[in-house]
This record gives structure tokens, C-alpha cells and sequence, in this order.
């Protein structure tokens, strides 16, 4: 019979401070190019000679968050964990004794290829793993490079070229863009709304209490709809800036739209009719439809939020209501087409709608809806089917055509 073939992980630590596309980058390219198993993702604990750090638990949620929809990415909190400061050659020790039969690949730019020899134990940490090297912006000549590579491996290390493109990317300057509130690609937008809901890096967090908000909401919901949820609130709050409407409530309602969203349908229940907020049988049946009414208690009575207008725009964010304001169509239309959302049709079509009007654009996704739910041979909920005759009559979307109808 034949061996199995050993398993291959691909390590990537860093500070993350924050993660961006670039470690992404790297991690899909050694997971590609090398034929990894699986890419760990290791953020510090306390990095040596670092300073101006987020806090270790925020840092992990963000990696947690920008690897959710990457096969093959696998966060890992073995530095996070850990006491004391976090050297390298512990990390691949104790990666070693959990993996006897694995092979370990660390991922590395050539700039930090320039660096090993004063790493904490390196000459140890050249036998315990493959070096896999990004071309990264170096002040070294290539010559100067590969004779440092020449000198390593007649140390005994083992080094692979990665083909991908230069890794060029400042965490000072995503930072001070964050800080100066200005937009940039290199931050995944699961990412760049924890930082705005945390008020990380100079940004102003958008409640007091983000920060208790944040650790029950991870704790909660699984990583894949604490991703979504944070997709929704950085969709939420640029379509609020486009339609004028309060930017803080936005994200506020969307941040918690789907804090119900994880529980027992029992649970749900619970809440709804020991609160008197429901007696609707059909939605009291579906945790899909009941999450939201439950959402707006949990946001009121759990995360202390009374702003009657952010609550309503949580408990309405699944059927629709007649009457919706522009806080409430924002919201249900953020959480149908953040960045996330797996494509469906339609998707491409709200999206383009959504900067232009609200209103057609809710219009277009609630009929979208109305398709999806009778083609799987469903009843459509009748506040659903209201909201969508009420939209109909608005001045706004007197001018659809019979297509977007």
C-alpha cells in the first residue's frame, strides 16, 4: 500500500497590524505555489521590539475575519496563546510536536530572509522548516541577497523562491489612511468596518461600548456571519454617506442586525414570545425571518442601544415593512449585497442601483426575492408582498420599467 503523502503547512506570522491584501497575497501564493495543505496564520502575541500595536484579541478577529471565503486559510492563536514574547523558533517547536508527520513551510519576504540570522535561536530554526521567500522591497542588491541565501543553506537551511507578484505594501501608510479616514484596496472591508467600529489606528469608534460589542458579537455568531455582518456595516456606511443619512446609525444597526442570527430557533422563540414582539406563526417557525425581531431586543436589551430608528431597521431588515425609511432600506439592502455575499442573480444589478436610489434598488432586490422564495415552491410572507405593493406606489420608482417590475 502506498504512503500517504505528508501533510505540508504553510506558516505566515506577523503582527497584522492590520492584516491586508498583501499577507493574503502571500499566503494564497505559497499555498499555490509550494502545494500546501493549509496556510496558518499567526498573529503576535507580543512581537519583539514593536510598539503602537492593537490589542492581541482585536488583531486576531480582523485575521479571523479577512481569511473567511480563502480555502485552505487557517487562523491560529499559537502566539496569541502563549506567555511571554514570542520567538519563531518556539512557534515551529511546538508546531513540530503537534504535527510529528507534517511538513512546515515558512513563508517569508526577502527583506526578512536579510534578517534571520538575528532571529532568537536561528540557527536551530534553519532545520525545523522550509523557508518559502515573496520578492519584497529590500534596500539589499540582489547579489547581496543570494549570498545570503548561498551563506544559509550551507548552514543547513532550505530556501524556495515564490513566483508572485512584489509585495510593496506600507502598514504605516494603510494606517495613516485609516487614521485620515481616506479609502484604500489594500484592506479587505470586513477589515477596514472593525477598525472604524473599534476607532483602531486614529478612527472613531462608532459606540462607547464597540468594544464589549465586538467580543459578545465574535463570540456569538460563527466567524463566516461575523465576516458578513462586518461586510454589511462597511456597505452600510458608504451607502449611508451617498443618501445623507445618519452615517453612526447606519453602522450601528447593521453591526447588529444579525446578533440573533446564531441562536436555537428555540432560543429565538423564547425572546419573542416572552416579550410579547411577535404572534406570527410563520415567522415565529423561521429563524431566518424571526432573527431580526429578535436582533432588535438583543440590540436594545443585551447591547443597550435605544435609538428607536436603528432598532427598527434591525427588525425589519428580513421582510420588509411598508413605510421603510432610508436608515431602514440601507440596511436591508447593505446586508443583500456586501462584498461578501456569495453571487446570486440580480446581485450585480442591486449593487449598481443602490448608490443611485434606494428605492429601486429595494424594489429590484424584494422582487428577486419573491422569485428565489416561490421558485422553491415557498409562501412569500405577506409583510414582504405589502412592502413591495407600497414601493410601487412611491414617486421614486414611478419611472420603472416593466423589466424591474
Amino acid at each position: 500500500m502506498a504512503k500517504a503523502a505528508k501533510e505540508r503547512i504553510g506558516i505566515l506570522g506577523g503582527t497584522f497590524n492590520p492584516i491586508h491584501q498583501g499577507h493574503i497575497a502571500m499566503a494564497l501564493s505559497a499555498l499555490q505555489g509550494a502545494s500546501l495543505s493549509r496556510v496558518l496564520l499567526l498573529p503576535d502575541r507580543v512581537p519583539p521590539h514593536k510598539t503602537g500595536i492593537a490589542p492581541a484579541e482585536d488583531r486576531w478577529r480582523m485575521v479571523c475575519a479577512a481569511a473567511v471565503g480563502y480555502e485552505g486559510l487557517e487562523p491560529s492563536r499559537i502566539e496569541l496563546d502563549r506567555e511571554g514574547t514570542t520567538y519563531t523558533f518556539d512557534t515551529l517547536t511546538a508546531l513540530r510536536e503537534q504535527n510529528l508527520k507534517a511538513e512546515l513551510y515558512y513563508i517569508i519576504g526577502t527583506d526578512t530572509l536579510m534578517e534571520l540570522r538575528n532571529w532568537h535561536r536561528w540557527r536551530e530554526v534553519l532545520g525545523l522548516c522550509t523557508f518559502l521567500v515573496c520578492p519584497r522591497k529590500t534596500e539589499h542588491a540582489p547579489a547581496s541577497i543570494r549570498a545570503e541565501q548561498t551563506l544559509l543553506e550551507g548552514l543547513g537551511g532550505h530556501f524556495r523562491p515564490l513566483t508572485m507578484d512584489m509585495v510593496d505594501i506600507s502598514s504605516t501608510e494603510l494606517r495613516t489612511a485609516l487614521a485620515e479616514d481616506q479609502p484604500t484596496a489594500l484592506l479587505s472591508p470586513a477589515v477596514r468596518a472593525y477598525c472604524h467600529a473599534r476607532g483602531l489606528y486614529g478612527m472613531t469608534e462608532i459606540d462607547p461600548h464597540s468594544e464589549a460589542w465586538m467580543e459578545r458579537l465574535f463570540r456569538d455568531l460563527t466567524v463566516k456571519r461575523f465576516a458578513h455582518t462586518l461586510g454589511v456595516t462597511y456597505t452600510a456606511r458608504n451607502l449611508a454617506r451617498i443618501h445623507h443619512v445618519d452615517v453612526r446609525k447606519a453602522e450601528i444597526a447593521a453591526l447588529l442586525h444579525d446578533s440573533a442570527k446564531c441562536l436555537p430557533l428555540k432560543d429565538m422563540q423564547k425572546i419573542a414570545l416572552d416579550h410579547a414582539l411577535t404572534s406570527d406563526k410563520e415567522v415565529l417557525s423561521s429563524g431566518a425571518l424571526l432573527h431580526s425581531i429578535a436582533g432588535a431586543w438583543l440590540a436594545a436589551n443585551v447591547y443597550g442601544v435605544q435609538d428607536p430608528e436603528i432598532l427598527r431597521a434591525i427588525s425589519c431588515h428580513t421582510t420588509g415593512k411598508v413605510g421603510m425609511t432610508p436608515l431602514d432600506m440601507l440596511v436591508y439592502l447593505a446586508d443583500k449585497i456586501e462584498p461578501g455575499r456569495p453571487s446570486y442573480p440580480l446581485l450585480d444589478k442591486v449593487c449598481m442601483m443602490a448608490p443611485l436610489s434606494l428605492e429601486r434598488a429595494l424594489l429590484a432586490s424584494m422582487n428577486g426575492t419573491v422569485d428565489y422564495v416561490r421558485s422553491k415552491g415557498k409562501p412569500v410572507h405577506h409583510q414582504t408582498l405589502e412592502t413591495l405593493a407600497w414601493l410601487k406606489t412611491l414617486p421614486e420608482v414611478s419611472g420603472r420599467t416593466a423589466e424591474e417590475d
